[in-house]
């Protein structure tokens, strides 16, 4: 995830997903608002009013260049019938999340039908002078985000003030509104990526699943950061080619690729008012043993210093089944709306499912997920704050510590 400059009044961010590693806390990106204060979180303002407007470019990388292979005969409308398909399916494993206003059953018409464009720089490609305030993915646009081993990516603008407008997106009502997601596939040879249909057959041997690819690039569209827990549809690196995150959807279950960690996230960004079953939440803080452990973090701002333990990864693990069910990164808390982020080891997991016991674990990230795939996360506060402040690094110099159980 690399930060870029935006507009006034709005900022941009992409976050990219790697080449494979298999694949644990689902976090969440925020922005930190023109006039100061708290950071807010970036999200959606869902309604059948302003419903989500999403489309995709029927731009195709062409047939010498390897990438997006399907079932159905290249080239024909067969072929774009099955990548909509895909898409499709990958909206709808998020949307079918019960507990989200997000969710299509509860809530028809917050999401606007899937329209096609033909334009290959759909995405407003490499700039941020031109964007349009309409959410697009697009398979035939090339951009320098592209290093190596980026396989796709998302840039996300947000308000950082109500009031703020980028192309044709209605005025932010609050700062953290994403008025403009876009995500783009790598389109130059380099990578092949394959619709469920066309994975298993010869022509897909080595490609990528395009559905596990893209559904994890919709949970960055709809706000959601990386995710430490290996088998997370929201972990920082894809399943290797040929292979697929989770299990395929199915109408009995349409959001079984996801883990309760994504399921726990999306909730937590767009909670349903009538959901009575995951109101549940944990909060606290880390805090070193030694107190002194802390003595060489660099001051964030002026006056203002490290005081618990940052970048580290909180697990609530349901008792009774031993299932990781969510998790988050300790860092900042506002003890106001209107205060600066106080750098304290703050944690809080939300949404939880109640009348379950929990035991809650502490780790640092050292693992598969290192503090490089979060850094945006913690830098998200600091990103055109007032006043203005130094993100730290995650803190790993520590052991896994059970911090008990809870109900």
């Amino acid at each position: 995830m690399t930060r870029r400059s935006a507009p006034a009044t709005a900022i941009g961010l992409i976050l990219q997903l790697a080449f494979s590693v298999p694949s644990v806390a689902y976090t969440t990106t925020t922005t930190a608002p023109s006039a100061g204060g708290c950071p807010q979180l970036n999200r959606f303002a869902l309604s059948t009013t302003f419903p989500l407007n999403r489309r995709w470019s029927t731009s195709l990388p062409a047939l010498a260049s390897p990438a997006i292979i399907t079932a159905a005969t290249q080239g024909t409308a067969a072929q774009l019938n099955e990548i909509e398909q895909t898409i499709s399916a990958s909206f709808s494993t998020w949307s079918a999340v019960k507990g989200t206003v997000f969710n299509s059953s509860s809530y028809p018409g917050v999401v606007a039908p899937i329209a096609r464009v033909s334009a290959v720089n759909a995405c407003t490609n490499d700039g941020d002078t031109n964007v349009d305030g309409l959410n697009t993915i697009c398979f035939n646009e090339s951009s320098a985000a592209f290093t190596t081993g980026v396989l796709a990516f998302t840039r996300t603008f947000t308000a950082n003030a109500p009031g703020a407008v980028l192309g044709s997106s209605p005025p932010a009502l609050y700062a953290g509104q994403i008025l403009d997601s876009d995500t783009l596939f790598r389109n130059d040879g380099q990578a092949t990526f394959a619709t469920p249909a066309a994975l298993a057959t010869p022509a897909g041997e080595g490609a990528y699943d395009l559905e596990s690819l893209l559904t994890h690039e919709l949970g960055h569209w709809m706000g959601l950061g990386h995710s430490a827990v290996i088998r997370a549809m929201m972990f920082p690196y894809a399943p290797p080619p040929g292979q697929y995150l989770g299990t395929r959807p199915t109408p009995a279950v349409p959001d079984a690729p996801l883990s309760d960690d994504d399921r726990t996230g999306i909730r937590s960004l767009y909670p349903d008012p009538d959901d009575d079953v995951n109101v549940g939440s944990l909060s606290g803080q880390i805090q070193p043993a030694n107190p002194f452990a802390l003595a060489t973090q660099p001051a964030v701002g002026p006056g203002s210093f490290v005081t618990g333990i940052v970048g580290a990864h909180v697990v609530a693990i349901d008792a009774n089944s031993g299932s990781v069910i969510a998790g988050a990164l300790s860092g900042w808390n506002c003890v106001s709306p209107t205060s600066s982020p106080r750098w304290d080891g703050t944690f809080s997991i939300q949404r939880l499912p109640v009348g379950t016991s929990y035991n809650l674990y502490v780790e640092p990230l050292i693992g598969i997920a290192q503090p490089s795939d979060f850094g945006d996360i913690l830098a998200d506060p600091c990103t055109n704050s007032s006043p203005a402040c130094s993100p730290p690094a995650a803190y790993t110099n520590f052991n896994v510590t059970m911090l008990g159980t809870t109900q």
